[in-house]
């Protein structure tokens, strides 16, 4: 057996099963999203039902709506003829799985939901089965074939239902207006939560730790300005503090080599004018989006007179784990 030919037709017969699913969707998927937005704006939640795989892949879907601003859960068929019914509130939409569309499980709880007024959006690879006859809204999940040899271990289908659970995330997340910081509020302990929800007022350096030096000042003031505030870079001011230009410990080793005296010289006949600046209440996603874009390590912040108020090294983003 050829292990990686064979792993590869695998990917080929789940890639086909994608395509199919992508050609495939249609009215019922704008009935779901228009049902899900309008349960979402009631007050109400998704509620997502599946057996055997379908319940992981569930999981996986409901936790992808849930952290992009659509409230789901996960309700284990069996569970709720037993107690976990009460998941399921008045206001709720049900998002029932089974690819055959004929699981015995999910099928018992298709009386107690309509007799609860609940709406029901079916997720199935048979429009002619019992789910997709007794539900509100049916979503096609339908593929030529599952990945398995003897076409039984769900494979292709579990895959279409999952990319289908991402398409349906993604379209309502934009229906809905969910931008960056609401993404960010709803993961404040991770990477993500700090980088979108930090600003520029949160981690720029102030007072003594950040350089500056006025304008006829020597290079060699510059300097010290920089070692006494250990910055790698020093803001060159005029009058009141407005920002005329930067110098940086770069722009120092360049200089050295070709002028002897460069120590005495004036700063601004080393700084760079007119340079790229940051405003307190910048993203910290949109600072490292700047140092990504201009190759640079060092970045004065501005207020709205151009008056220099802080700075911001690259060096100290990792610390603040945001790198």
């Amino acid at each position: 057996m050829d292990y990686l030919k064979r792993a590869q037709e695998v990917i080929d017969i789940e890639t086909a099963a994608i395509e199919k699913v992508k050609n495939s969707i249609g009215t019922g998927f704008t009935a779901a999203v228009d049902a899900i937005l309008q349960t979402v704006a009631d007050g109400g939640k998704v509620v997502v039902a599946g057996v055997g795989k379908n319940l992981h892949i569930g999981n996986k879907i409901a936790a992808t709506l849930t952290s992009t601003g659509t409230p789901a859960v996960v309700m284990h068929p069996i569970e709720a003829m037993h107690g976990d019914f009460g998941i399921l509130g008045d206001k709720d939409i049900l998002l029932a799985m089974s690819y055959s569309g004929a699981s015995d499980e999910l099928l018992a709880l298709l009386q107690p939901v309509k007799r609860k007024g609940v709406k029901i959006i079916a997720m199935t690879g048979d429009s002619n089965s019992p789910l997709a006859q007794h539900s509100d809204i049916v979503v096609s999940i339908e593929v030529e074939k599952e990945a398995c040899p003897f076409n039984m271990a769900p494979t292709a289908s579990t895959t279409a239902t999952l990319v289908l659970g991402d398409a349906l995330a993604m379209v309502l997340l934009e229906a809905r207006g969910f931008g960056k910081e609401d993404y960010a509020k709803l993961h404040p302990g991770g990477a993500i939560g700090r980088t979108l929800l930090l600003r520029v007022d949160d981690v720029m350096r102030t007072g003594e730790r950040c350089a500056k030096v006025g304008v006829g000042q020597t290079v060699k003031e510059a300097l010290m300005a920089m070692t006494g505030a250990r910055a790698g870079c020093v803001a060159v001011v005029e009058d009141g503090d407005q920002l005329a230009g930067i110098v940086t410990d770069g722009d120092l080793r360049r200089h050295l080599i070709e002028t002897p005296n460069l120590v005495e010289l004036p700063v601004e006949s080393i700084m760079t004018a007119n340079p790229v600046t940051l405003t307190k209440d910048m993203l910290a996603a949109e600072v490292l989006n700047i140092f990504e874009k201009h190759n640079i390590d060092d970045l004065i912040v501005v207020d709205k007179d151009n008056r220099v108020i802080g700075a911001v090294d690259i060096q100290d983003l990792p610390k603040l784990k945001i790198l």
